[in-house]
């Protein structure tokens, strides 16, 4: 199956597309209509493009979508993403640095927190960062939905997961998939206790907390 060509922004230009968002979209999105509130009110953190983001918005019409990411050169095409898509239940995008201790104002509290794809593709602080972030900002009850490829046990759970690994290490040694149990520690440590891992396509999973 080929992906489509993303469509242009009012200047014309192609919007920014992510490929791999064409795949995972439909399986997160099914997850988070059984762990979603309708009404919910989710910050996404490291949006990337935005596509995530405006595609969950139009099939959750109720809730409402807060995407942000640590990039400002990201942020015009999100806010490109949102414009065509012509979504009334996305906010415009807010630059956040995981890594800081302040998050940008008038977040919390929010229902819920998603993140894809993040902690293996940034060094372990952003990681730590974004936990003790999550346990600020989300109201008591709330959720906080972490999707993209772990280790169990200290092993990878695929040879291509394996591969993927040695790759990102390769590139900067401070990446590198992580700890699945690691990972629940530090959302412990944060307040958020560990619901449930799901398998998804691909070695990957998606792993939900509760805040306390």
């Amino acid at each position: 199956m080929t992906t489509p060509e993303p469509p242009a922004s009012a200047s014309g230009r192609p919007l920014p597309d992510a490929p791999a968002t064409h795949r995972n979209r439909e399986p997160i999105r099914e997850e988070l209509a059984r762990w979603l509130p309708e009404s919910a009110r989710v910050l996404e953190i490291a949006s990337g493009t935005g596509q995530h983001a405006v595609y969950f918005a139009e099939r959750m019409p109720d809730s409402t979508w807060l995407p942000s990411d640590g990039n400002p050169e990201s942020l015009d095409g999100i806010a490109a993403w949102i414009a065509v898509a012509g979504v009334g239940n996305v906010e415009a995008p807010r630059l956040l640095d995981a890594r800081r201790a302040e998050w940008p104002e008038g977040l919390d509290p929010v229902d819920a927190i998603f993140n894809a794809n993040m902690i293996h593709i940034s060094p372990w602080e952003v990681a730590e960062g974004f936990l003790a972030g999550a346990g600020r900002v989300l109201a008591s009850g709330g959720l906080l939905l972490v999707y993209g490829p772990f280790k169990v046990g200290g092993a990878h759970t695929s040879g291509s997961n394996a591969e993927f690994d040695e790759s990102l290490r390769s590139r900067d040694p401070r990446w590198g998939i992580r700890d699945l149990e690691r990972v629940i520690e530090h959302a412990a440590a944060a307040g958020l206790e560990h619901r449930e891992t799901t398998e998804m396509p691909a070695n990957n999973k998606l792993l939900v907390f509760v805040r306390r």
